[in-house]
């Protein structure tokens, strides 16, 4: 009898600890498990804002693949997916074919403008580590320009659209990086400005108590950060952003972060889709395809009470331990167990030795708020690298960033 055949789409949060948990579950000749993503490494999404803004090397962002999979029990191919055919069960590849019995998706999200004119065209997203390292890179760029055409202002003039987690962390970031880009290029600090532009009335991730959220927006504002709340960006432009009120923000950079949406790929395969994420069953499975699991941003997954859990890396995290059993179950010809999330908390970083949390009911914020948010990210390391890889961050980390933050390319 032959192998059932897993196929693993992505190598993010829940792709990646789903193939790390049969790994370590698995026998060696149960099943036949591929994983497939477009690069050779795996990036920590929630890491992103620090080497965007210039405060970190990018290369602490990312674990190389071969660094966390047994190629004896897990194949991994590097490859770009350009079809999902779920009622033939195979995944259309740039360069080949897969054919499945079980499929796993979780190739993560896309950037969701809301149809914002000029949104796509004009402002960058955190994204990636390409993504990243473009962003830093302008933001060098548009102050040696300043310096080159000292009557243009606008060029340090910076726009961030959202301020939930991501904005948020990459604002506190950029505000700290500040300082050092007009030392380095003699730039007059008080001609820089940074705007965090809200559609909703409150800054901050959604869910923190209005005590912390205050707490975080004075840190803020203490760095220079402008807030512009219950004010959506109407259109972005070559030249910068128009509010809905009508006022217009001329910026040399604009960096959206006021949403995602699930991958574009399940919509174009059929799956019923809001925003591009398919609503899964208690066991992640899709209700049109049941051979597929679905995790991370792809996934809609519900709480008791009916409502939809934010997309996070938490969630995602837990989804691919989830995925694993479940597929372990189904193999072995078992019962499959339901998905239940343990929401443990939420911490979001407000720049260097400062953040703000809640860990289930308690709140943290400030300096021992910024050391659980460290202690959360080495937790993740441990996950899918055990101490070597909480080593080798440490190491690197060390080498790399200095205390002025100078940031090799």
């Amino acid at each position: 009898m032959s192998k059932p055949r897993i196929v693993i789409l992505g190598a993010g949060y829940g792709g990646l600890v789903t193939a790390i948990r049969l790994q370590k579950k698995m026998r060696k000749t149960e099943m036949d498990v591929t994983l497939v993503n477009k690069h050779d490494y795996h990036f920590i999404t929630t890491h992103l804002h620090m080497p965007a803004a210039g405060t970190d090397h990018h290369d602490n962002a990312r674990v190389s693949i071969s660094d966390l999979i047994d190629e004896r029990k897990i194949r991994f191919m590097k490859s770009t997916v350009k079809e999902i055919v779920p009622s033939e069960k195979k995944v259309v590849l740039e360069d080949s074919t897969l054919d499945y019995d079980y499929l796993v998706v979780g190739l993560g999200s896309e950037t969701e403008t809301f149809g914002i004119p000029g949104m796509h065209e004009y402002a960058m997203s955190i994204k990636s580590i390409n993504s990243v390292r473009f962003i830093r890179q302008h933001i060098e760029y548009m102050f040696a320009k300043s310096k080159v055409v000292p009557k243009r202002k606008d060029y340090l003039t910076f726009v961030v659209g959202g301020a939930g987690f991501t904005g948020t962390e990459f604002v506190g970031e950029l505000a700290d990086r500040i300082p050092v880009l007009c030392k380095t290029y003699d730039v007059d600090p008080a001609d820089v400005r940074i705007y965090n532009v809200e559609a909703s009335p409150s800054a901050l991730p959604p869910g923190l108590p209005e005590d912390l959220i205050a707490y975080g927006m004075e840190v803020m504002r203490r760095k220079g950060v402008q807030y512009k709340l219950s004010t959506a960006i109407k259109e972005c432009t070559s030249e910068g952003v128009i509010l809905g009120n009508g006022e217009f923000i001329r910026a040399g950079t604009v960096v959206w972060s006021g949403g995602i949406r699930g991958n574009s790929l399940l919509q174009q395969a059929g799956f019923d889709v809001q925003r591009g994420r398919v609503k899964v069953d208690s066991c992640l499975r899709s209700y049109q395809f049941p051979e597929v699991f679905i995790t991370g941003d792809c996934s809609i997954v519900t709480s008791p009470e009916g409502t939809p859990y934010p997309a996070n890396a938490q969630i995602a995290v837990q989804q691919g331990y989830n995925a694993a059993r479940n597929l372990m179950q189904t193999v072995r010809g078992k019962e499959l167990k339901p998905f239940v999330y343990d929401y443990r908390g939420t911490v979001a970083s407000l720049g260097r030795g400062e953040a703000v949390g809640l860990l289930r009911v308690k709140k943290v914020k400030g300096r021992r708020a910024s050391l659980i948010k460290k202690m959360i990210d080495a937790r993740y390391l441990y996950l899918i690298g055990g101490l070597p890889l909480i080593w080798k961050k440490m190491i690197w980390k060390q080498k790399s960033t200095t205390r002025n933050y100078h940031v090799p390319n």
